[in-house]
């Protein structure tokens, strides 16, 4: 399976924030050496977002991060990325995930739930190497490796990111996201991201992921500890936080997309400050 190519490091944010973002913001996201966009927050189905971000620019591509298999029904996401690959061939990569089970009102299990979407997908054309899987743990791991180009993981570290490569082997694409604030100022940091954390603090999948990387109870009890905080948000003067999101690299990653916490009008110019670091221009 050939793996996408999305450059080194991609862009994360929610679906509204890319709708926000004016063409020649985007541009200039794309003239920084970024290769792809993520959007997060289980967008509709029909993904109509997506075509003006791939319109506005020439290179950079689009990946979910994810769609939510409980709230977007496998056959018309299967029509949107053939809509989306028909006019921008190449440069759309589905990401799917089962978002958070504890929202979910009708129980199933959510392996199960994972693999039945992933056959639908299946029957409806869409190619394995052009979809990713939302994994945190090992069998989510395996099984996005057996069935789509691989992992996209949330909230991890660089040593989650080692030992995700063991698991799937050296052939599949592995992105795993990482937050950034851009201040040198710890408690400015912790603070910023103790804001994003909040609701991950509740969700089972997170936690226990947290647990197996070797953080206690008390590393994950709210409002989490600052080595929780310090491991999940890279933060400083820009070479050290480049350092940081390099680590994923020389753990394996292919791919890194970076979810700068800051305000949409702020994104671009933190983006350009990081590029020389991260070795983009």
């Amino acid at each position: 399976m050939t793996k996408p190519d999305l450059g080194t490091y991609g862009v994360f944010g929610g679906y509204w924030l890319w709708e926000q973002m004016s063409a020649a913001q985007l541009r200039e996201i794309e003239a920084l050496g970024y290769g792809a966009i993520w959007a997060g927050g289980s967008p509709a189905a029909d993904l109509s977002w997506v075509e003006p971000l791939l319109a506005a620019t020439d290179t950079l591509k689009v990946a979910t991060g994810i769609v939510n298999i409980w709230t977007a029904a496998p056959g018309p996401v299967a029509e949107s990325f053939h809509r989306i690959d028909k006019a921008y061939p190449g440069r759309f990569l589905l990401g799917i995930g089962v978002g958070h089970p504890e929202a979910q009102t009708e129980y199933k299990k959510p392996y199960d739930a994972l693999t039945e979407y992933l056959d639908a997908l299946d029957s409806n054309g869409v190619p394995s190497d052009r979809r990713v899987v939302a994994a945190l743990g090992p069998q989510v791991l395996k099984l996005a490796a057996r069935r789509s180009a691989s992992a996209h993981p949330y909230l991890t570290t660089p040593e989650h990111t080692a030992h995700a490569r063991e698991l799937i082997g050296p052939d599949a694409f592995l992105a795993p996201e990482h937050k950034v604030v851009l201040t040198t100022d710890a408690e400015e940091a912790r603070a910023e991201g103790r804001k994003v954390l909040e609701i991950y603090l509740n969700l089972a999948n997170y936690v226990n992921n947290w647990k197996r990387l070797g953080f206690t109870d008390d590393d994950v009890a709210k409002p989490g500890s600052d080595r929780l905080i310090d491991a999940v948000v890279a933060y400083g003067e820009p070479d050290a936080i480049a350092a940081r999101l390099k680590a994923h690299l020389d753990a394996g990653a292919d791919h890194v997309p970076v979810q700068v916490l800051t305000s949409p009008e702020k994104l671009v110019p933190a983006l350009a400050e990081l590029a020389g670091p991260l070795g983009l221009t």
